[in-house]
């Protein structure tokens, strides 16, 4: 069960965080696996990380911004293997101000980043999976999106409308056999929430607010991607997969 042999799968901002964690599961699983992010050096070192271990994957460098870049990426994965199974659209940014301080650039390059190049990049995917009649695209979601915190209004904006994207492709591409599903992350201890694991009021909070008593970890995540790329998962669809040690399901 699970197995990702022969998959070719696009993960975006897989250099670091989540979206490494995930690459390594899909990898692991048998998937060849594209590695986006900006910095191709870091990539190239990431790729070298899945050799030694006997996995599969290559380096696309570009920015999720550039849509013509995502688009070419995927054409070139359908060029190069044959084929393009799964698109873990997962690149993702955040700005912390208060409304009254946000700026309407600043608000707008996180809606571009979380969202706008989220929908470019499924939308190359679609065509490309549709003529297959098959596919799995995962988005990144988060929790902030079902449970509100102050000062990151462009990030619950942007991911509340990941979900939202989520149902509706899931609807209008099911006819296809292709599935669109979200994965909401809790509190996971990333790069991305170093400044927030360090801040010793903000981790006891953490901690004592979610059940299972702790930060999520990173090898918690590829599993989630793994289960909802896989033949196993063809009939779950248009659905948002909290993964957050029960921190929304408490009062």
């Amino acid at each position: 069960m699970f197995n990702l042999s022969g998959k070719v799968a696009l993960v975006s901002g897989a250099s670091r965080g989540l979206g490494w964690a995930m690459s390594q599961s899909l990898a692991s699983a048998g998937a060849h696996v594209i590695l986006n992010a900006r910095d191709e050096s870091v990539l190239k070192e990431r790729v070298k990380e899945l050799s030694a271990k006997g996995l599969k994957g290559e380096a696309a460098a570009f920015d999720v911004t550039d849509h013509a870049a995502g688009g070419a990426c995927i054409q070139a994965a359908v060029k190069k293997h044959g084929r393009f199974d799964i698109l873990i659209a997962n690149a993702g940014i955040q700005h912390r101000k208060p409304i009254t301080e946000f700026e309407t650039a600043d608000f707008e390059r996180v809606i571009s980043t979380n969202l706008t190049a989220v929908w470019a990049l499924a939308r190359e995917a679609a065509r490309v999976m549709i003529p297959a009649k098959r596919g799995r695209i995962i988005m990144t979601g988060s929790v902030s999106a079902i449970l509100a915190r102050p000062t990151i209004s462009a990030y619950i904006a942007s991911k509340g409308a990941v979900h939202a994207l989520t149902r509706e492709l899931a609807v209008e591409l099911a006819q296809h056999s292709i599935t669109v599903n979200a994965i909401a992350p809790g509190y996971f201890a990333t790069e991305m929430n170093t400044a927030l694991i360090q801040n010793k009021e903000f981790n006891d909070w953490v901690c004592k607010r979610t059940p299972a008593g702790r930060w999520g970890e990173l090898k918690e995540i590829g599993p989630v991607a793994v289960f909802l790329a896989s033949d196993e998962a063809s009939y779950v669809n248009g659905h948002v997969l909290v993964t957050d040690g029960a921190f929304s399901a408490a009062m």
